[in-house]
């Protein structure tokens, strides 16, 4: 069977229309038609007895096609399903406005096509009520253009707010020396510059000639302040490399008390170059470390070395002390002064011992000199010229060993030797002392 007039509608067609719902009107009378079986399709349309279709419209009726091979009521049901594909086109198109799926003007015009379509429609149903649904949509766009403006006014005050903000941060930025995060952050603030709205021209091409000029002020400075730190890193690297040839130059010395010192002027003297060049920083701070250790290295093992010497003297001394401790009380005074005189040179050929072990050493032996002094000034005073002679013989020996001790002390000092000056010093105050005691005493018998 076939239906002559335009072609049944296969989907959804979008085509202009009439404004204005028209009454839905009651059937009008007509030609004696063949009665449908469907009330409503009756309601809006009518067959002849030919296979001519007719729409009832509030107009009167209209021809909207042909359907001579079947019964009336398959002829209303072809045209009615026309209508029916027209109705679900209205029905999609009320749901996409409603729930806002198309801007108002996108809308307005999708209204015009379908009203179009229906106006042209061959089909049989409530056309007019079809239009009529177009209709009821008008007044809705017309709100939704009122909300979208508002919108848009708001969304245009919050990117003028947040464009002045980013500005102003971008122009903080600019003035400071933030050279690492603040080139991030001038490139996350540029980022949501361009996904903001644009506000009019006027305003947003200040703004971005602000934000702009910001950015280029911020990067010409950086880039000044990295060529001066290049320049300032290879004044470094030039300084560091003399530092490190003197340095590995030192590292073999032997001279413990001077090159310690000089070591200690070169760290520095490093330390005040500042940063060389980061691919070369790293390489002269690790060979510059290399000759250091090797230096104090050798400088420590030669120290151990040395303790375990001045340990060993330490004992010698103890033992000294005992047989120098052993003479008191003095009963006999000559025989004691022989016998200290003897301890004292062992004493001194004894050598050196570790520093913490000076003083309580000193002490001990000290304090059994003063006793045979002690005793030894008062026989002075009652003494015959003979044991004035023996008393400067002992000043002479005092002079001696005072002289010994003020050669040794100048050479340590000459070395830089913090240790060895200490230590002469405290011998040298000592021997001092008991010169002292020892011309006080001979005063008696001049």
């Amino acid at each position: 069977m076939t239906a002559q007039g335009n072609s049944p509608v296969e989907g959804p067609q979008i085509r202009p229309g009439k404004p204005g719902p028209p009454p839905r009107p009651a059937p009008p009378a007509g030609p004696a038609a063949s009665a449908p079986a469907n009330p409503e399709a009756a309601t809006w349309g009518r067959v002849e007895d030919d296979g001519t279709v007719y729409l009832r419209t509030a107009e009167g009726e209209r021809v909207v096609g042909q359907y001579p091979e079947g019964t009336p009521e398959e002829a209303l049901a072809f045209f009615t399903r026309r209508f029916d594909a027209l109705e679900f086109e209205v029905q999609l198109l009320e749901q996409r406005v409603r729930a806002e799926a198309l801007t108002p003007d996108e809308a307005t015009e999708s209204i015009k096509r379908v009203a179009g379509q229906i106006a042209e429609a061959n089909a049989v149903g409530d056309i007019a009520g079809l239009s009529a649904r177009l209709d009821a949509l008008r007044p809705l766009l017309g709100l939704q253009r009122t909300k979208r403006r508002e919108e848009r006014a708001r969304r245009l005050d919050e990117s003028r707010a947040r464009k002045e903000q980013i500005v102003g941060e971008a122009e903080k930025i600019s003035l400071g020396k933030d050279w690492r995060n603040g080139v991030n952050r001038l490139r996350d603030l540029l980022e949501e510059w361009k996904a903001l709205p644009r506000l009019d021209k006027k305003s947003d091409d200040e703004l971005w000639h602000r934000f702009s000029g910001a950015r280029t002020a911020y990067t010409r400075r950086r880039k000044t302040h990295f060529a001066e730190l290049q320049e300032t890193r290879e004044s470094a690297r030039i300084i560091k490399e003399r530092l490190l040839k003197e340095a590995e130059s030192l590292s073999g010395s032997t001279d413990w008390g001077p090159t310690s010192t000089r070591y200690r002027s070169l760290m520095q003297d490093w330390k005040a170059a500042g940063a060389a060049p980061r691919d070369v920083e790293e390489a002269l701070w690790q060979r510059f470390r290399t000759a250091q250790d090797a230096f104090f290295g050798a400088r420590d093992a030669a120290n151990a070395e040395q303790d375990k010497e001045f340990a060993e003297n330490a004992e010698k001394k103890r033992a000294l002390l005992v047989e120098a401790e052993a003479l008191l009380p003095v009963t006999d005074l000559e025989a004691a002064k022989r016998a200290f005189r003897d301890l004292s040179e062992r004493w001194d050929a004894a050598g050196k011992v570790p520093r913490d072990d000076i003083k309580p050493l000193e002490a001990r032996i000290r304090k059994v000199e003063q006793a045979i002094r002690s005793l030894e000034d008062d026989q002075w005073k009652r003494s015959d010229p003979e044991k004035s002679a023996r008393a400067d013989d002992m000043l002479g020996q005092l002079e001696r060993a005072i002289a010994k001790i003020e050669t040794d002390l100048e050479k340590a000092r000459a070395e830089g030797d913090q240790r060895r000056i200490k230590e002469h010093e405290e011998n040298l105050a000592s021997r001092q002392q008991f010169l002292e005691m020892a011309r006080r005493a001979a005063q008696d018998f001049s």
